[in-house]
């Protein structure tokens, strides 16, 4: 992974005395990882649409939309966290939570095994803002989950992604991550099915009338669908 941070570039005429004070150079601002809140839900989903989309990923086996963030934030919400850019600095007291940058998130679970004294920390969701990489950022939020699945007495973590996600695959393996094993996930396109046919025939679809896209909206699920549990590439 590359540094969090480069040196200085020398200046060009440094032999030269200065006639004024150097301007000092601001440092990027700091990455503070924190529990996700309730007001951070929306930004977290959008984040997500950007990086976990059909066209880049046409065999991801878990679809992301806006019940995903909200089911975990539900459920698991001590294992969901977000990397928010430290901006107080330069705002100092107008600082609004509202207009905090949301960088990153990951989203995890804790399993209990039947009959089973070990638990299992999960990694389920994991996005870094694709304009922040390089700064560690993924690194501070898989360390904080560790902490956090440690804490909670889990004895093994696990991740899954796509076997041809190289920059994923080389990420968890520098991260400890090991014990390769491989899934086999089989689909069948149902469209042909003569019950399909039947349905489509029986009721056809009508156009739907153009209109100005809606604001996103989030609401709460009634339950937490486990079986669809699913690391999405990084």
């Amino acid at each position: 992974m590359p540094a969090d941070a480069s040196p200085l570039p020398h200046p060009a005429n440094a032999a030269q005395p200065a006639t004024h004070s150097p301007k000092r150079e601001r440092s990027a601002p700091s990455v503070i990882i924190r529990t996700m809140r309730l007001q951070d839900l929306a930004k977290v989903f959008e984040l997500g649409e950007e990086l976990f989309t059909a066209e880049k990923w046409p065999a991801l086996y878990r679809t992301w939309d806006e019940f995903a963030p909200v089911e975990f934030f539900a459920s698991d919400g001590e294992f969901c966290l977000v990397a928010v850019i430290d901006n107080e600095e330069e705002a100092g007291d107008d600082a609004d939570a509202d207009d905090e940058q949301i960088a990153g998130f990951c989203l995890g679970t804790l399993l209990e095994k039947r009959h089973s004294a070990w638990s299992y920390g999960y990694l389920v969701w994991m996005g870094v803002d694709p304009s922040l990489k390089g700064r560690g950022i993924g690194r501070k939020l898989l360390a904080a989950l560790t902490d956090l699945f440690v804490e909670n007495g889990a004895r093994m973590m696990l991740v899954d992604t796509a076997a041809d996600n190289e920059g994923a695959l080389s990420f968890f393996r520098s991260q400890g991550f090991g014990h390769e094993l491989e899934h086999v996930y089989l689909s069948r396109n149902l469209d042909k099915h003569p019950k399909a046919i039947e349905r489509r025939a029986a009721h056809p679809r009508k156009p739907r009338p153009r209109t100005d896209p809606a604001p996103t909206e989030i609401s709460t699920p009634s339950t937490h669908d486990t079986s669809l549990l699913d690391t999405p590439p990084q």
